[in-house]
């Protein structure tokens, strides 16, 4: 049997690597692919979607805007072109949700510091209040970069659409005012097509944990589809 083996030693060595080669190439075909949901205004809670969108069923994506960052720039949606990125709402002098929410955008910064296709935009939705100088005051202190993080102010009515017509993450009516929110823990997932991919709440670990663990799978489902 030894003697066997010996005098076909070559060909089993042939034949255990094709096995492998044959097994991986097997579990790849087999292996699903990873998926994310995409979101649609109709799948979320009316509470948290203008009226003139909750029956929108397919094709949705985020709309045009044009805002003012930390720095006085102009922010558009050109800047997040071909990107994925997280968007949530706050104000500077929230000391409820907006703290922990902060803070959990920080350590995605720290995560995907080094991955140039990824990038944060925060809103404020107290945009008469929290000005340029204040957004910078405020990013300062958290350890924004700039160049990842883009806290933004601008037109109240527009942020009002933003939060509930595109993003769907906010409630109407806040202090009563006109186009006034409140806002929710909700962080949402953009795809760089600017759909919804997802909805996380930011003041959860485990759901922030989540969150970036669907990042890399979104980045993988990107990088498949080029």
């Amino acid at each position: 049997m030894l003697n066997f083996i010996k005098k076909y030693k070559i060909l089993w060595i042939v034949l255990l690597v094709c096995s492998v080669f044959i097994i991986t190439a097997i579990y790849q075909l087999l292996k699903p692919k990873p998926s994310l949901p995409i979101y649609q205004p109709s799948m979320v809670n009316n509470l948290l979607v203008d009226s003139t969108a909750q029956e929108i069923r397919k094709f949705h994506k985020i709309a045009d805007f044009k805002l003012i960052n930390q720095n006085g720039d102009t922010i558009t949606q050109a800047d997040y072109d071909n990107k994925i990125y997280v968007a949530d709402f706050f104000f500077t002098t929230c000391q409820t949700i907006c703290p922990k929410m902060t803070t959990h955008m920080s350590k995605l910064q720290r995560e995907f510091k080094d991955n140039p296709k990824i990038k944060l935009l925060s809103h404020t939705v107290t945009p008469e209040i929290d000005d340029v100088a204040k957004l910078k005051k405020y990013a300062e202190k958290k350890g924004v970069i700039d160049s990842k993080w883009n806290l933004v102010t601008g037109d109240k009515k527009q942020i009002y659409d933003l939060a509930r017509k595109s993003y769907c993450v906010a409630k109407s009516q806040g202090n009563g005012g006109k186009y006034d929110l409140i806002h929710t823990e909700n962080f949402a997932l953009i795809d760089s097509q600017k759909r919804i991919r997802k909805f996380y709440d930011g003041t959860n670990p485990d759901e922030v944990n989540q969150l970036i663990e669907d990042i890399y799978t979104l980045i993988e489902i990107e990088e498949d589809r080029d």
